[in-house]
């Protein structure tokens, strides 16, 4: 983890496919599931400075990686996601006055591009949010000079206008796996590595079995 706010370009390492020929080993079947050359990840700790409460103290620790086809969600997806992953959330929110809010939470997807990332991650812990609730996270790694950057699902999005509660209360959709805003904060003190991988293609869906009456 880097010590400042300013992200390392990541190299983009591809895989290419080789193909055999006369006396070298014969290539893989066409049918052989492809797989990537490195694994996705975000690892990192950083505070962040969030626009609605300038004076707080803000703090994101994420340790995830994809592990494609682990999380089966039947009966669409019998195998799980291309974009499953796992890994650990937490995050700390203290205000001047000493109140202080945290949630830990287990990374359910994960999917990058360049150094950009987006995960989320399923409530286990927490003296603010619902233990169940998913919580949606981006990460952009730094380039050039830059900052590294957050955004989180319920700081200024993730609103339906037309729900509300029985007080007429807006009540906050659910995230879905991997949903998560645009990186809308700028990290102050710490930092993320992002490592980007393509997303591995889908296993083919076994047919059923025909019934005959």
């Amino acid at each position: 983890m880097r010590k400042t706010a300013i992200g390392a370009t990541a190299a983009i390492a591809v895989l290419a496919g080789l193909v055999a020929a006369g006396p070298a080993p014969a290539a893989p079947a066409a049918s052989a599931e492809w797989k990537p050359a490195k694994t996705a990840s975000v690892h990192g700790t950083a505070r962040i400075s969030y626009i609605e409460s300038p004076d707080d103290d803000i703090r994101f620790t994420i340790h995830a990686r994809q592990a494609p086809f682990t999380r089966p969600i039947p009966p669409d997806a019998p195998r799980g996601l291309a974009t499953d992953a796992r890994g650990t959330l937490k995050f700390s929110h203290t205000t001047p006055s000493g109140a202080r809010g945290w949630a830990v939470a287990q990374v359910d997807c994960l999917v990058t591009s360049g150094r950009t990332a987006t995960l989320t991650a399923v409530v286990t812990k927490s003296n603010v949010e619902k233990a169940g609730a998913r919580l949606g996270i981006s990460v952009q790694q730094g380039g050039k000079g830059e900052p590294d950057r957050l955004g989180f699902s319920w700081g200024v999005v993730n609103v339906d206008p037309g729900n509300v509660d029985e007080n007429g209360g807006l009540v906050r959709p659910r995230t879905g796996t991997c949903m998560a805003p645009a990186p809308f904060t700028t990290v102050i003190k710490g930092g993320f590595k992002v490592v980007h991988a393509e997303i591995t293609k889908s296993p083919a869906r076994p047919e059923a079995a025909t019934r005959r009456g």
